[in-house]
């Protein structure tokens, strides 16, 4: 059964065409971090109404330790598909 802050299989099939260089491709790099990035949207939104909950909090900060690890190997095999995929995001290069 799907969390409430999880992402719908709708959502998911959404990201996977939209950046995945074929269908079904859902190992790629760019769509896993299109994928952390939806999670981590919602999971910022449920942190602003559960301030105190802590055990989401520290999930949260596994999956941007993930997505950061998944844009850094983006950024150093293809700076241009990082720039672009990070733009299409809409997150900022701090890495």
């Amino acid at each position: 059964m799907a969390n409430k802050d999880s992402i719908t299989k709708e959502r998911t099939a959404e990201l996977i065409a939209e950046f995945g260089k074929a269908q079904g491709d859902s190992g790629s790099a760019e769509v896993q971090v299109a994928i952390l990035s939806e999670r981590i949207r919602n999971l910022t939104a449920h942190l602003k109404v559960h301030q105190k909950d802590h055990h989401t909090r520290r999930g949260l900060m596994k999956l941007i330790g993930k997505r950061r690890s998944l844009l850094k190997y983006i950024k150093a095999r293809d700076i241009e598909d990082y720039r672009s995929l990070i733009k299409k995001i809409g997150i900022r290069d701090n890495i």
